[in-house]
C-alpha cells in the first residue's frame, strides 16, 4: 500500500491518482484506553436487564451476570475487564467471518451474487425474507444468507465431504481467533437437535436454487454457531477485520484488504439484524452480535472490541453488550461518522 503523503493536494504538488491513501485515525494512548475499558465495565455491569435467549435449550443454561470487554488494538496490545476468558457459543458472530472467508476462496463478486449483501429488516430467522426475494438472496448476516455462504464451501468443490468442509471452515475460524477453536459439545447437540427451523430455511434455500446439499449446508452452520469463544476471541478477530485481514496477535495475512474491508461493508449494513440502523446510529461502527450474548465490533484501523454477556434485546441483541460498544466508541474516538470542526485558517485552507 503506498501513502502519497506530501503528494496529496494542498501539500506542495499534484496527487498520484495511481496512489492508494488510507486514514484511519489510531486509538488513545494505552493509559487512556484501560482507564475507559476498565470505567465501561464498572458502569455497564450495573444494568439488569434482557433475558438470556431459549432458542437452543443449552443457551438457557447461560448465567445472565456475566459480563467480559476486551479491546485489542491493531498494535496487538490488548484492554480487558470482567469475564473476557469465559467460554460460550460463537452462533451468529461466525457469520461475517465465514462470509470472508468464502470470499477470499471464491471472489468477493461471485459469493455477494450467491448469496446478496442487502438488509431484510426483518428478524435473524426469518423465513418471509427469503420468500419475499424473487431469487431467494438476503444478506450473510442472516441464517438464510448465511447458511447459503456456509453451503458454498460445499458446493464449488464436489470433492468436499462435509468433514473436509469443516476442517477448511474451523481452521479459518481459528486464524481469525489467533488459536485452534473447537467444539461446544453440549450446545452442538442442543442445536442439532432443536433446529427445524434452520433445515427449513435450507429446504426453502434449495427449492430456490439457492443450495445444492442443504442438509450439509446446515450441518456445517450448525458446528461454525456451536464454536467456543471468548470475549478476548471476538476482539482479536474484530481486530484482524479492522488490520486489513492481518491477525494483530499472530502476525498472519487470514484474508486480503479488500476482503476484509468488504466484509465490514456487510456488518455495518445487516450485522445487527433489523436495528442494524439504530446501532449505526448509536455505535457508528461494523458489528456482529449473536444469541450467545456475544457481539464483535470492528473499528478500521485501530482494533476490535469483543463483549460477552448472555442477557439479549427483543432483536437477539446483548444489552450489556450494545451499551458497551456505545459508550467506549464515543470515549475512545471510534466512530466511523464523528469529526471535529476546525476553524480556517483565514486563507482558505482547514
Amino acid at each position: 500500500m503506498t501513502d502519497p503523503g506530501s503528494s496529496l493536494p494542498g501539500r506542495g504538488a499534484t496527487a498520484d491518482l495511481g496512489a492508494t491513501y488510507v486514514s484511519t485515525g489510531h486509538l488513545p494512548r494505552d493509559e487512556w484506553v484501560r482507564e475507559a475499558v476498565a470505567a465501561c465495565h464498572a458502569e455497564v455491569a450495573t444494568v439488569d436487564a434482557g433475558r438470556v435467549s431459549t432458542v437452543y435449550p443449552a443457551l438457557a443454561q447461560a448465567d445472565p451476570s456475566l459480563f467480559g470487554i476486551a479491546v485489542i488494538g491493531v498494535d496487538g496490545h490488548e484492554f480487558v475487564a470482567g469475564d473476557v476468558d469465559v467460554p460460550f457459543a460463537l452462533m451468529s458472530v461466525a457469520k461475517p467471518f465465514v462470509f470472508a472467508l468464502a470470499c477470499a476462496r471464491l471472489g468477493v463478486d461471485g459469493v455477494v451474487d450467491h448469496i446478496g449483501v442487502d438488509a431484510t429488516g426483518r428478524p435473524f430467522n426469518s423465513l418471509a425474507a427469503v420468500e419475499h426475494s424473487p431469487d431467494g438472496r438476503t444478506n450473510p448476516m442472516v441464517n438464510s444468507g448465511a447458511i447459503a455462504c456456509t453451503g458454498l464451501f460445499l458446493e464449488r468443490n464436489r470433492d468436499f465431504t462435509v468433514d473436509a468442509a469443516w476442517d477448511e471452515l474451523r481452521a479459518g475460524l481459528s486464524a481469525f481467533a489467533g488459536r485452534d477453536l473447537s467444539l461446544d459439545d453440549g450446545i452442538h447437540d442442543s442445536a442439532r437437535a432443536t433446529n427445524q427451523r434452520n433445515r427449513a430455511l435450507g429446504q426453502l434455500l434449495h427449492s430456490l436454487g439457492r443450495l445444492d446439499d442443504p442438509d450439509g449446508a446446515v450441518d456445517l452452520y450448525t458446528r461454525q454457531s456451536s464454536l467456543a469463544v471468548t470475549a478476548r476471541d471476538l476482539a482479536v478477530m474484530g481486530a484482524t477485520l479492522a488490520d486489513g485481514g492481518v491477525n494483530p496477535v499472530t502476525g498472519v495475512a487470514v484474508v486480503s484488504p479488500q476482503v476484509a474491508a468488504r466484509t465490514l461493508a456487510v456488518m455495518t449494513t445487516a450485522g445487527m439484524y433489523e436495528t442494524s440502523g439504530e446501532w449505526l446510529v448509536r455505535v457508528g461502527l461494523p458489528g456482529k452480535s449473536g444469541i450467545g450474548g456475544g457481539i464483535v465490533t470492528a473499528a478500521p484501523g485501530k482494533g476490535g472490541l469483543g463483549t460477552f454477556s448472555p442477557p439479549l434485546d427483543a432483536a437477539g441483541n446483548s444489552v450489556r453488550g450494545i451499551l458497551a460498544a456505545e459508550r467506549l466508541s464515543r470515549t475512545l474516538g471510534l466512530d466511523l461518522f464523528g469529526s471535529v470542526a476546525i476553524v480556517p485558517d483565514g486563507r482558505g485552507r482547514r
